[in-house]
């Protein structure tokens, strides 16, 4: 049974940093394009970025690019979202997603993704 578990949030003030983790069982992660989403009440969720089984590489979208950073640890099956320079608007619930079909090309749209983890809260503010 695929299973993705989220955890890291909180709060912090603008111009801080938080990791999130994403423990993923039930599959091996390596194989499987990944994503991190985050999504605000009354808002459509969105993606933040990507990350490709094949190599690794990984793809952002322009509001976070050079701010946050995406890897995994194949050995323990997780992968991670390192955030700096937060500023209020990357608030929101943030959620881990895996795509069901291996070796895929990773992209920031939710239909590729089947799975989901329950969300962990990022909250920026003074």
């Amino acid at each position: 049974q695929v299973q993705l578990a989220e955890s890291g949030g909180g709060s912090v003030q603008p111009g801080g940093s938080l990791r999130l983790s994403c423990a993923a069982s039930g599959f091996t992660l390596e194989y499987y394009s990944m994503g991190w989403f985050r999504q605000v009440p009354g808002k459509e969720r969105e993606g933040v970025g990507c990350l490709n089984s094949v190599d690794g590489t990984t793809i952002y979208v322009d509001s976070v690019k050079g701010r946050f950073n995406i890897s995994r640890d194949n050995a323990k099956n997780m992968l991670y979202l390192e955030m700096n320079s937060l500023k209020p608007e990357d608030t929101g619930i943030y959620y881990c997603a895996a795509d069901r079909l291996r070796y895929r090309r990773c992209v920031t749209l939710r239909p590729q993704y089947d799975y989901w983890g329950q969300g962990t809260q990022v909250t920026v503010s003074s």
